[in-house]
């Protein structure tokens, strides 16, 4: 069976880094939820893959320093799920979707809340073995996958902000994209894993590297390129249980506004206060069991920097639950002919 350590899923992009975009710009950094490592499947053989990811923060920044707070918690709730295949033994196609079950800015003091919920992108993405070594005491893999990201869910929610007492009219104003289901763009995902295992050891060093291209969306908002770098190493304790350390850094560059266009007076996004770069340990334990394999982990944020005022991360949980097996070749056979 060919190498998919998947479990920390690229959850690309996927990392989810949901706040990457500042505190009142939000969307995310990566499309596929965790940070993920995957190489590829054997051939014939299938993943069904679902995760789900906690968010939680009430951390600000202006660089490196912490700020006032601009509200009192942003949170989100998300769904993740992928479908995997081995068209061959060096190529997996995976078709990748998720859902924010709630994603929710409380405004200071508890008041104003915006809350939203809703289907993400839709994310197809390829992989392909490009080398590949066995030897007797250790293997060897490079996999590099190109996908493709499209937007589901809304981009433009909005949110009542004034209801006049006399008539019952209320006006609306579009919500801050760290609230939004998707940012609405299109994007292209660029990515690389190296993996180098021990056998007779049980431990295993690997390394991905994930860019995501952002497009425009249709607000005349683009969305600053994400860019993450993972450093892993795993130790498998029993034929059941083992655990991963990664270290992670991320690069999430400035949002961009189309030409005359105001995203501070039209959407309340500051492009100044957006981008900036982060460091983070990731712990994670698996156990497996047949053909079933749970999962979790969690980031731990050690250094960040942030373009002006914006929202940093601080708590994030993801679990998950794996299942592959292996799809049966169908047998031809031919009818004898009578004599």
């Amino acid at each position: 069976m060919r190498l998919l350590l998947s479990t920390s899923l690229l959850f690309v992009i996927f990392s989810t880094a949901i706040y990457g975009q500042g505190c009142c710009s939000g969307g995310s950094g990566s499309p596929i939820a965790g940070g993920t490592s995957q190489g590829v499947l054997s051939e014939r053989q299938m993943e069904l893959n679902t995760n789900f990811q906690s968010i939680s923060t009430n951390k600000f920044f202006v660089r490196d320093k912490d700020t006032t707070a601009l509200f009192d918690n942003l949170t989100s709730n998300y769904s993740y799920f992928r479908v995997a295949y081995g068209v061959t033994k060096n190529f997996t196609m995976s078709v990748e979707t998720g859902y924010f079950i709630n994603k929710t800015q409380i405004g200071l003091h508890k008041k104003d809340t915006i809350t939203s919920k809703g289907i993400g992108d839709l994310l197809f993405f390829p992989r392909y073995t490009i080398y590949s070594k066995n030897e007797e005491t250790k293997r060897t893999e490079v996999t590099l996958g190109l996908g493709f990201k499209i937007p589901l869910g809304t981009y433009r929610d909005s949110t009542v902000v004034y209801t006049d007492p006399v008539t019952g009219q209320k006006q609306y104003t579009t919500s801050p994209p760290s609230v939004q289901p998707t940012n609405g763009s299109h994007d292209f995902i660029f990515y690389g894993f190296f993996f180098r295992g021990y056998p007779e050891k049980n431990f295993r060093v690997f390394m991905n590297v994930l860019y995501v291209k952002k497009g425009w969306n249709p607000l005349g908002e683009k969305f600053g390129d994400y860019a993450s770098v993972g450093l892993f190493a795993g130790k498998s304790f029993t034929k059941r249980f083992g655990a991963t350390l990664q270290l992670k850094g991320e690069w999430v560059g400035k949002m961009q506004a189309a030409r005359n266009m105001d995203l501070l007076a039209f959407y309340n996004v500051d492009i100044n206060a957006t981008g900036g770069h982060k460091i983070l340990i990731v712990p994670q334990i698996s156990y497996s069991y047949k053909k079933f394999t749970v999962f979790a982990l969690s980031e731990f944020p050690v250094y960040q920097y942030l373009n002006g005022a914006q929202v940093g991360s601080q708590y994030q949980i993801t679990a998950g639950l794996t299942y592959r097996f292996m799809i049966k070749k169908k047998e031809v056979v031919e009818e004898k002919k009578s004599s």
